[in-house]
């Protein structure tokens, strides 16, 4: 298993993960509701075609907190190689702001091997600490995605 992280500019962030699990599998994990469930979102909704729409949503942990919501369309679906999402958050006025596009390439590395680079595009940092959060806050994804599979 090994960890990659790029910043490839201040627009875009690049990391690349090292799954052990076949490519389908892997790739199931990002498109199908109930197995996202278990690793991405709270609650999840995926129409796993090109210009379908999906929706996740991670409960707030504590009370008075908004639930936090993410939605957006299918760019780009090619069945265990690639997923082309843009990211459109809610905010508490339900106003739709769209945040970024996010790009994810799975590659068979070996018949039970599957490397997943993860490129967010389109969404300028303010700062370095906001650039870093985002660097982890798909980092600690990924691991998590990585426990469910292996």
């Amino acid at each position: 298993m090994s960890n990659g992280m790029e910043a490839d500019s201040e627009s875009q962030i690049t990391l690349t993960r090292t799954i052990a699990a076949h490519v389908s599998d892997v790739f199931a994990a990002w498109t199908d509701p109930a197995l996202i469930e278990q690793w991405e979102a709270d609650e999840a909704e995926f129409d796993a075609f090109e210009g379908g729409q999906y929706r996740f949503v991670t409960f707030a942990e504590d009370e008075g907190e908004e639930d936090h919501e993410v939605s957006g369309e299918v760019l780009t679906y090619v069945e265990d190689e690639r997923l082309v999402l843009s990211w459109i958050h809610k905010d508490e006025d339900e106003e739709s702001e769209l945040i970024f596009v996010l790009d994810i390439v799975f590659k068979a590395i070996a018949d039970d091997s599957t490397s997943i680079t993860l490129t967010e595009r389109g969404l300028p940092h303010a700062d370095a600490q906001t650039r870093i959060f985002s660097m982890e806050a798909w980092s600690a994804a990924l691991e998590e995605l990585a426990e469910l599979m292996e």
